[in-house]
């Protein structure tokens, strides 16, 4: 009979190859304060450097490392979900590979999980070794998708949180291919709460997160969670409507009673200008709803393994 786990921790790793030994080690020292039932689950999300060699060494010293190597890269939200319907742990962790979210805060996620608390988040109070310009974005974007979102998603908060079992079945419920977890689990509700930390520097390697996946992270989370976009359209369509209406009523006025011809070939090359830009600006909107709705009725799957130790459980 398979022997039930206190907790689960879900790695998700992308070229860590310096990483990795250090966080299993501070993993170890971490989990173990409360708890040796616990097993570690690193999702190799198609590395190209050596960290799935560093994962076999680790699985083969330790019966309670597990991993997945996926047959190429499918994205950090996807190597994610992969880890969560993998984990039989009463509770699970969510933490990245890279060190800057301190394995040290697990004990205190757990504590607080213990009080009665479905979800405990790590929130951030201090982002150490990032630029200002990430910094700024990141603060921007969380706060205009608390005014848009249909729900409550906490600010400066990434994926590094603890879980109960019954927001992970419900997660791998939801079969959307443009994950966004954080709101995911807001929608999800249940009691939450948040451990405030200080985020540390990457200790190796560079950031997998580039500005291009983090603007597609953002519009998989407004995308996800608001239809404000929409709204957004058709009363931009109805504004623009209603001037060129009253543009039109005012030139009829002006040809017919004032006597007087409106010209201006600037003006007019200058408004067809911008309302061809606004309509671009729409169709894109509209098609990036258009995009999530073609993905998810392909029915593939989210990923595909090449390797993995473990087995699905039911």
């Amino acid at each position: 009979m398979e022997e039930k786990k206190d907790i689960s921790v879900v790695i998700p790793i992308y070229n860590e190859q310096g990483n990795i030994f250090e966080l299993y080690n501070r993993l170890i020292l971490s989990v173990t304060n409360f708890t040796e039932k616990y097993e570690f689950i690193f999702v190799n999300d198609g590395s190209s450097d050596n960290s799935f060699i560093e994962l076999l060494k680790l699985s083969e010293s330790d019966k309670n490392v597990f991993y997945i190597n996926f047959s190429r890269n499918f994205g950090h939200q996807i190597a994610v979900s992969a880890g969560l319907e993998f984990c039989k742990g009463k509770c699970v962790v969510i933490i990245d590979g890279d060190l800057q979210d301190p394995p040290e805060l697990i004990p205190k996620l757990y504590e607080k999980y213990q009080n009665g608390f479905d979800v405990v988040y790590a929130k951030r109070q201090f982002r150490d070794g990032e630029s200002i310009l990430k910094k700024v974005t990141s603060k921007l974007f969380y706060r205009i998708l608390k005014k848009i979102a249909q729900i409550e998603i906490p600010l400066d908060t990434g994926d590094y949180r603890l879980l109960d079992r019954k927001i992970v079945n419900v997660l791998n419920k939801m079969p959307e291919q443009n994950k966004f977890l954080r709101g995911q689990i807001a929608w999800i509700g249940l009691k939450q709460t948040y451990v405030l930390f200080d985020r540390d520097s990457r200790k190796n390697g560079k950031s997998a997160y580039s500005y291009s996946k983090m603007l597609r992270l953002a519009i998989d989370a407004v995308t996800g969670f608001s239809d404000k976009p929409l709204a957004l359209v058709s009363r931009l369509g109805f504004i623009i409507s209603f001037l060129s209406f009253m543009i039109i009523i005012y030139t009829l006025f002006a040809h017919y009673v004032l006597k007087e011809t409106v010209t201006g070939w600037s003006s007019l090359i200058v408004s067809f200008m911008f309302i061809g830009g606004i309509q671009l600006f729409s169709i894109g909107i509209i098609g990036e709803y258009v995009s999530r709705i073609n993905n998810n009725i392909k029915d593939r799957p989210l990923y595909i393994i090449d390797k993995t130790n473990i087995k699905k459980h039911d």
